[in-house]
């Protein structure tokens, strides 16, 4: 059975993680926005975090399983935030997810990690409200497989915050052309497509994290 995940009410964003305060999240938990800016942990098998800059109002409730739910407001300017669980180490994953999602301005719905070795943080989009990238987007083609048509982008974030800290680094995009909330994405078939791109993953860190992601929308 693939493991799944139960999105509600969620967004996410690109953005990062440094490392981890606070005390660590458990089932049932319910994080708010006041209670700290980068939280990790793990729980019932998976890797579990969140991360928020710039204010806003957010509440991102840990359920049992992959479950998990989200309510973000943002105060505008350069807020955002990001709540998902995954696994760590990731890699070759198979993600079924359902749920709701429920865009208003700039957000995304995608899976998302890192790599090492190179330095890479990549996204695999499946549902979108406005596209705000924090840097230019470079189209690279695009692809079908059984779970869909992608476009494939690249962007570089300079002096930016990474799991490694501050870095310059590469990210790797891909966006569904049909946009949908639920179904299966395998991170595996996206990989062997950037890689026919000459687009190179270093280690995994983590992956396979469902994010839903509001991105920051000041440069």
């Amino acid at each position: 059975m693939l493991p799944s995940f139960i999105l509600t009410a969620a967004a996410l964003i690109p953005g990062v993680f440094t490392a981890p305060s606070g005390s660590l999240p458990q089932l049932g938990d319910v994080l708010h926005g006041e209670d700290s800016n980068a939280i990790q942990s793990r729980q019932g098998g998976y890797f579990w975090s969140s991360w928020s800059e710039g204010g806003g109002t957010f509440r991102c409730n840990n359920g049992a399983g992959g479950s998990y739910s989200v309510n973000w407001q943002s105060s505008g300017g350069s807020s955002g935030f990001v709540c998902g669980k995954g696994w760590s180490p990731g890699g070759n994953r198979a993600v079924k997810y359902s749920g709701t999602y429920e865009p208003k301005g700039p957000s995304y719905l995608a899976v998302y990690g890192w790599t090492r070795n190179p330095l890479i943080e990549y996204y695999i989009m499946d549902a979108h409200g406005d596209l705000l990238p924090n840097e230019p987007w470079t189209s690279k083609g695009n692809f079908t497989i059984d779970e869909g048509t992608y476009e494939v982008f690249t962007s570089t974030r300079v002096n930016k915050p990474s799991i490694i800290g501050t870095a310059t680094f590469q990210q790797y995009w891909s966006v569904r052309t049909e946009q949908r909330v639920g179904g299966t994405i395998t991170t595996g078939k996206h990989f062997e497509q950037w890689s026919k791109l000459g687009l190179r993953l270093g280690g995994h860190d983590y992956t396979g994290r469902l994010r839903a992601m509001e991105p920051p929308q000041s440069h």
